[in-house]
């Protein structure tokens, strides 16, 4: 009986360790029916790998919705095997090479520079809410914040976010 008690003890820890190891980035996408758009985007782009990864990253997860808001043929034309470069740059540009939780986000507005090096975001943060303008003018609605991952954090936004000028950040 002993045996049988130390034996159930030890499935339990077993199995408490591997129900307390939280999923990666691309698990946790995979896994919800809000990002499939974003996950068929990323498996075209070959970034299924960089999103399972180890490290700290920041990804900005537009739900399937803010893809469908996008220009009818939008997402098709990105998705076609000769615009792999360009549909690349569009999802680099919603990754952070960093774990930036809402929690570490000062009151205001910051830069950050996505994995798209060339480009910025700007983050504004308020008792409102936090909010993310791109270099197309557009300001995307973090609405679910800091869903946490092995190798980073995701923070759920509404509209698609896409590269262009500098945003104002003020």
């Amino acid at each position: 009986m002993k045996f049988f008690k130390m034996t159930a003890l030890a499935a339990s820890v077993v199995c408490a360790g591997v129900a307390a190891k939280a999923a990666t980035i691309a698990e946790i996408a995979s896994n919800d029916d809000r990002f499939t758009t974003l996950v068929a985007a990323a498996s075209a782009a070959g970034l299924v790998d960089t999103l399972n990864s180890p490290g700290h990253l920041t990804v900005f997860a537009p739900v399937n919705d803010a893809f469908a808001a996008l220009p009818e043929g939008t997402v098709e034309t990105l998705l076609k095997p000769e615009n792999k470069d360009q549909l690349t740059n569009v999802l680099l540009y919603h990754v952070d090479d960093r774990k930036l939780t809402s929690g570490m986000l000062p009151s205001g507005s910051m830069y950050v520079k996505p994995i798209l090096a060339s480009e910025r975001l700007c983050i504004n943060s308020s008792a409102s809410g936090v909010t993310v303008a791109d270099g197309s003018g557009e300001v995307a609605n973090v609405v679910i914040a800091d869903i946490q991952a092995d190798n980073g954090v995701i923070h759920v936004i509404d509209k698609v976010l896409l590269p262009g000028t500098r945003p104002d950040c003020h």
